[in-house]
């Protein structure tokens, strides 16, 4: 079913098509593209977003990594560390990219510690946007998949709860992509934040946990899982109205953070798990983060569906194709 190229293509198509729709009002969109929003990735090629660059900053990074085993921690980050920091200087670095990003990226490139280098409070969903190729990777441990979603988390955003929200989202992608129906992703999830509560990855993190002057790792990381939890009891909230017209950022919340982006993108595949075009394009119809939700909702949908659930001429049109095709297809 090509499900890694599923996953790929499809965040780049939720992203560009929720491009053109974040900063507008419900209202300014139903005008311009209709109550349903954007039908089809704008241009030729049709512009992506700093979500899918960075989306392909740590695939690509991932594949090296993968390429020369074993996999650590110590032979990743320097990886991840290099496309972060190539994303930050590259000319097409133009798409208005959140402050978290940037910051800790020019401290990156400064060569300062990540542990230092990284926004100690920012939880913003600049950290689960990109994490989908962590998900597709094949072969991990959980617990490497859980580390290294966090740690790539971590390296810019580092509050507990875009670790966790991270890592959640790498493990639906690959629920999904495993062959999970759909409707048990929300409990799968909870069930996973109640298991994970007071795990700490100190061979990922090493000492993250002290920069907000936690008393102990745990207590830290605790913060991040219920705060997931408290956004998923939301999405059940949501799911159980079954509004499939509405902004779907009424209940789940705006997405600007990242347990919100997980959740509200989310919202926007379980609402239409096997409409995948329509599920990208509720998520850029929305008042939020339209990007950023309708990436994460085309991960999710390419991973359950595959890539020929997507329009077929649509992927000789996306930007970056060429990364996403190398990406997806190693994983395929």
């Amino acid at each position: 079913m090509m499900r890694a190229s599923g996953a790929m293509f499809g965040l780049a198509y939720g992203d560009a098509l929720g491009a053109p729709t974040e900063f507008l009002t419900m209202k300014q969109i139903g005008r311009r593209f209709g109550e349903l929003g954007p039908a089809e990735p704008e241009g030729d090629p049709a512009l992506v977003t700093d979500d899918t660059q960075m989306a392909i900053a740590v695939g690509l990074a991932l594949l090296d990594a993968l390429a020369n085993p074993p996999f650590t921690p110590d032979l990743v980050a320097p990886m991840w560390r290099r496309r972060f920091v190539d994303w930050l200087n590259s000319p097409d670095n133009n798409r208005a990219p959140g402050n978290t990003c940037l910051r800790a990226c020019r401290d990156l490139a400064a060569g300062r510690p990540w542990v230092e280098a990284t926004v100690a409070g920012s939880k913003g969903c600049g950290a689960n946007m990109r994490v989908a190729p962590v998900g597709l990777a094949p072969g991990l441990t959980d617990e490497t998949r859980a580390g290294a979603s966090q740690l790539q988390a971590a390296m810019t955003h580092g509050h507990p709860t875009g670790l966790a929200a991270s890592e959640l989202t790498a493990f639906a992608v690959r629920w999904l992509a495993d062959g999970m129906a759909p409707a048990a992703l929300p409990a799968a999830l909870r069930d996973r934040c109640r298991e994970q509560r007071a795990v700490y990855h100190e061979r990922w993190l090493g000492t993250l946990w002290q920069r907000p002057g936690m008393d102990a790792p745990e207590t830290f990381i605790a913060r991040g899982w219920d705060e997931c939890l408290d956004v998923l009891d939301r999405l059940d909230e949501a799911l159980a109205r079954g509004d499939r017209a509405s902004d779907p950022c009424e209940i789940t919340g705006a997405g600007w953070c990242a347990e919100e982006a997980l959740a509200t993108g989310l919202l926007c595949f379980l609402l239409f798990p096997d409409e995948p075009v329509a599920a990208i394009r509720r998520g850029a119809a929305s008042s939020g983060d339209s990007d950023s939700i309708a990436c994460l909702a085309g991960a999710f949908a390419g991973a359950h569906l595959g890539m020929d659930a997507w329009p077929g001429e649509w992927a000789g049109r996306i930007e970056y194709a060429d990364a996403l095709t190398r990406i997806g297809s190693a994983w395929d």
